[in-house]
């Protein structure tokens, strides 16, 4: 049974905030070869892409080393606030290793 969806093909530098909290949500550890779905255009591209989808939408977002680190990047900002009871342990750079 085909969903009646609208497709919509995004390009990472087109990302909204909503669809990349879709995709963080989806991969938290990032995506594999096992989620890209590859597929050709209308000017018969091959395509790679992974998908996300909302209640009237199915986005495919199309693959590339620059959407990995925009999905990182957007995970560490969300979670760089550390609580202040969790320690912060810094190698003074005056203190040498041991010699043996």
């Amino acid at each position: 049974m085909k969903d009646n969806k609208r497709r919509v093909i995004v390009d990472y530098k087109k990302l909204t905030p909503e669809i990349l909290t879709l995709l963080v949500e989806r991969y938290p550890d990032g995506y594999d070869d096992d989620h890209i779905i590859s597929f050709r255009n209308a000017k018969n591209d091959l395509i790679e892409a992974v998908e996300v989808s909302t209640d009237d939408t199915k986005y495919l977002v199309k693959v590339s080393t620059k959407l990995q680190a925009t999905m990182r990047n957007y995970d560490e900002e969300e979670n760089e606030q550390l609580p202040s009871d969790v320690p912060i342990v810094q190698q003074d750079p005056g203190i040498s290793p041991a010699a043996g």
